[in-house]
């Protein structure tokens, strides 16, 4: 998909997608996690879209953290009546409830303890406040999904280890807590809420993927126990360095866009690491990927990188996306790409080599990396 083909959707107001009077199912959500453009995608967190007029950042400008927002929510949320019924057509055999964007804030007054056999709870864009849901129902829930709420403490799931699958994205947490009993995890969210310390998590060795995009967090920590992690999700945060993944010897994507990285470091012991995001940063150069040859995808748009280097040993890569560099050289791309047999997509619009001669761009980069069948947003055609 290309970037000027994307629909708009904001990174801060995850009910956008409503404003059409339509809502996003699960499965549509999950396609959506993969970052597999220039757009940025961090999970449900997507970084502002580019244009060919802008430039990467100056590295060698001190970075300034962003003003706390005030913590006044304002009015208090209305409530549904406390005798309407939100679920009185629904079977109680049914084993997935979902309300979406029905105002409700007091998930007691749903009665979910009629549904004996409930699986999955998705009540997103509500104004939750508090997790209270039956107890009655630990035997059987597996997924819940509060995503976009109003909760700020994780409580009330001390019952609930047989769950698979929670997401608490765009809601105001600024601590993870109380969720270490939850052995059969396998996916976590947090995507915009307060978190500035990864900390409590030890003991879900289940844990495939958690996402913490947009938070504030400053250093990697917390993941050593987390072994059996395949996915890592940390874009727009404020981290400078990267560090605390030695263990995590399973991790096949580690996305880490709009930080304030300045270097790439500790990945050795990423052997296994297949997709690295790590645009909207303030990388001067590609290095420290000598022990990642298993990457297929790399992404370093919107660095201020000049020179393209660090890409020996990489047979596998089949996606180079380096858009709104500052690369100037075919002879580089040619030098670093052109022995990359399985190299099918580049990215290159933007750069000083895009901007200079627009007309013969992508003839240079078709005579530069014969192999490949995409250019930007468009495919190559053979002759």
């Amino acid at each position: 998909m290309s970037e000027e083909n994307a629909a708009p959707r904001s990174e801060l107001d995850p009910a956008a997608s409503d404003a059409n009077g339509t809502t996003e199912t699960r499965d549509q959500d999950k396609d959506d996690h993969k970052p597999r453009d220039s757009k940025g995608w961090d999970g449900k967190l997507r970084v502002e879209k580019l244009s060919l007029s802008d430039e990467p950042r100056d590295p060698t400008v001190e970075i300034q953290s962003d003003a706390e927002v005030s913590e006044d929510e304002g009015p208090p949320p209305e409530q549904i009546q406390a005798d309407e019924d939100l679920l009185d057509d629904t079977p109680e055999d049914e084993d997935e409830i979902e309300l979406v964007h029905c105002k409700i804030s007091d998930m007691a007054s749903l009665r979910l303890e009629r549904f004996k056999q409930i699986k999955r709870l998705c009540l997103r864009q509500n104004r939750i406040e508090a997790i209270e849901v039956p107890a009655v129902s630990a035997a059987t829930l597996t997924e819940i999904d509060l995503y976009d709420n109003l909760i700020a403490h994780i409580k009330g799931l001390d019952a609930f280890t047989e769950l698979t699958s929670l997401d608490l994205s765009f809601n105001k947490i600024k601590h993870i807590k109380r969720l270490n009993h939850l052995k059969k995890l396998k996916d976590l969210y947090f995507v915009q809420n307060k978190i500035s310390t990864i900390e409590n998590l030890e003991g879900l060795t289940n844990l495939r993927q958690i996402e913490l995009g947009a938070n504030r967090v400053r250093e990697i920590t917390g993941l050593d126990t987390l072994t059996g992690l395949e996915e890592l999700w940390l874009g727009k945060n404020k981290i400078s360095e990267i560090k605390g993944l030695t263990t995590l010897t399973n991790l096949k994507i580690l996305s880490i866009q709009s930080n304030r990285l300045r270097t790439i470091s500790g990945l050795d012991a990423l052997v296994n690491l297949e997709e690295l995001h790590i645009s909207h940063n303030l990388l001067t150069e590609v290095s420290g990927l000598e022990h990642n040859t298993n990457l297929q995808v790399i992404d370093i748009s919107a660095n201020p990188i000049e020179h393209l280097t660090g890409l020996n040993g990489l047979t596998h890569l089949t996606e180079f996306w380096a858009s709104n560099c500052k690369l100037s050289s075919f002879q580089e791309v040619e030098k670093e790409l052109r022995d990359k047999e399985e190299l099918e997509t580049v990215y290159f619009e933007g750069n000083p080599l895009q901007r200079a001669q627009p007309a013969l761009y992508r003839n240079k980069v078709r005579l530069a990396l014969p192999q490949i069948v995409q250019i930007d947003a468009t495919f190559v055609k053979k002759v």
